[in-house]
């Protein structure tokens, strides 16, 4: 795969991914049960795909373990996601995802064992002005909201930089079908824990579970295994700020299909803004930079 290709594969993924706001908000189930059948549905679908079973054979029981770890925290983004998008609304659950890049320039090095890139962390602390406006353009009985999204960004960040490490030469439908698998597991077994007017098995309408449907196969299993392949030529950094793009998504669908531009103020749509500069600036500057780095390397080896 070119790095080309990668991009674009990676933007594919975040249209899709700009759906599941709204699909979240346009069904009526609660967080927890919504993840759970999400979850349930991807992983039961890769249990007929004889390529899972393959992957899932060339897997060491560590290396399962790593990314049944891993599950935990995707269950985790997307409890927080969707428990965000009942508190708020589906525009604001997805800008929150813009603190990912926040979040990423701190994970990535510690999980991954690089460096600290000081441009990376600059670019992630520019995304926070526009987060801020989009706080203050939103009511106040939607910043608890706000705070969960915050939340669902970390869960993000971590599980973006635990598959940028460990995804390696995997099959990326093994590793989806055994994170899905985990969070599923997990969700299953803390459901006797859950309040009783949060339950988990909650049986969907007929409407929610077309819905459902579109979510875990359209929007989640495509998109998670593709973006898994992507992780072998960019940088989970360069991911999560091309994911800066999924707000834009979202709140076209958002404003098209449930008018929530009259729930939000211009400032909201001022730190939207902000965040597309930095999402379509960066990849010029890395590009930049790359190639300013090359240029000295080959200036150093003519000199020596």
């Amino acid at each position: 795969m070119t790095t080309t290709r990668a991009w674009l594969q990676i933007h594919f993924c975040v249209v899709l991914w700009g759906c599941t706001a709204v699909l979240g908000k346009l069904i009526s189930l609660k967080a927890l049960p919504l993840v759970w059948w999400r979850m349930v549905l991807v992983a039961a679908a890769l249990l007929f795909v004889r390529r899972f079973w393959s992957g899932l054979a060339g897997m060491t029981p560590r290396q399962t373990a790593i990314f049944a770890g891993t599950g935990v925290f995707v269950a985790a983004h997307w409890l927080t996601f969707y428990g965000a998008i009942k508190l708020a609304n589906a525009s604001v659950a997805a800008t929150c995802m813009a603190l990912i890049p926040v979040f990423m320039s701190f994970t990535e090095p510690l999980v991954t064992r690089r460096r600290f890139e000081l441009a990376e962390l600059l670019f992630g602390l520019a995304c926070v002005p526009g987060v801020m406006l989009v706080v203050g353009g939103t009511p106040s009985q939607m910043h608890l909201g706000v705070a969960v999204g915050a939340a669902s960004a970390f869960f993000a960040a971590v599980f973006g930089s635990l598959n940028k490490r460990y995804i390696a030469s995997h099959d990326v439908l093994a590793v989806t079908g055994v994170e899905m698998t985990a969070g599923a597991l997990l969700l299953t077994l803390a459901a006797p824990l859950a309040p009783d007017d949060l339950p988990v098995f909650v049986l969907p309408s007929g409407r929610d579970a077309l819905l459902l449907l579109f979510l875990a196969f359209g929007c989640t299993l495509l998109p998670f295994a593709l973006s898994l392949a992507t992780m072998r030529r960019l940088s989970a950094f360069s991911i999560a700020l091309a994911i800066n793009m999924e707000p834009v998504y979202a709140i076209t669908l958002a404003t098209l299909l449930l008018g929530e531009q009259h729930e939000l103020s211009p400032s909201f749509y001022a730190g939207v803004a902000i965040l597309l500069l930095i999402v379509f600036s960066h990849p010029w500057i890395s590009q930049r930079t790359a190639r300013a780095r090359l240029t000295a390397a080959n200036v150093d080896s003519a000199v020596d």
